[in-house]
């Protein structure tokens, strides 16, 4: 009769320790899923500070080389369409002899999974051109969508809000 006791309290120390052990190993892995998570969030608004610094800023005395400068940080369709967008810019950006600094003030992570991180960046963009006096300053709102792309997080959208 011991025995039976005895091989009953084995077996169920046993399903204890291994109940036990998964639940440190599932756990370890939340905590490891949540750091990978918070350390792609943190590089993803490094990556997007320095992009929405260049992708909206541009100057008409060197417009082709601040477009060539933008490339590098974007990916996908949006880089066909910041082509575009900049394309049709650069006449009235000349013709204003326009000047555009953008300088974000802050950003927030809004959703990250894995390779896609999407940011609300606040934006000022500091303008001068010959239909105003002085310098204005634009106070922007924008949702930044990251990918990333070979090692690097790129831009694949942008929309104002």
């Amino acid at each position: 009769m011991r025995a039976l006791y005895s091989r009953r309290g084995v077996i169920a120390l046993a399903v204890v320790v291994l109940v036990a052990a998964v639940a440190v190993g599932v756990l370890w892995l939340q905590t490891d899923r949540a750091d990978q998570r918070s350390a792609d969030s943190r590089a993803a608004m490094s990556a997007a500070t320095a992009a929405a610094q260049v992708i909206f800023s541009y100057d008409y005395r060197t417009f082709d080389a601040g477009v060539a400068k933008a490339k590098p940080y974007l990916t996908g369709d949006f880089a066909k369409e910041y082509a575009q967008t900049t394309a049709s810019l650069k006449a009235t950006a000349q013709q204003e002899q326009a000047v555009v600094q953008a300088q974000v003030s802050a950003a927030s992570v809004v959703e990250s999974t894995g390779d896609h991180v999407e940011l609300l960046v606040y934006l000022n963009q500091y303008r001068r051109n010959t239909n105003i006096t002085g310098e204005k300053v634009d106070q922007n709102r924008v949702v930044l969508t990251l990918v990333r792309t070979g090692g690097a997080w790129k831009v694949s959208a942008a929309s104002a809000i």
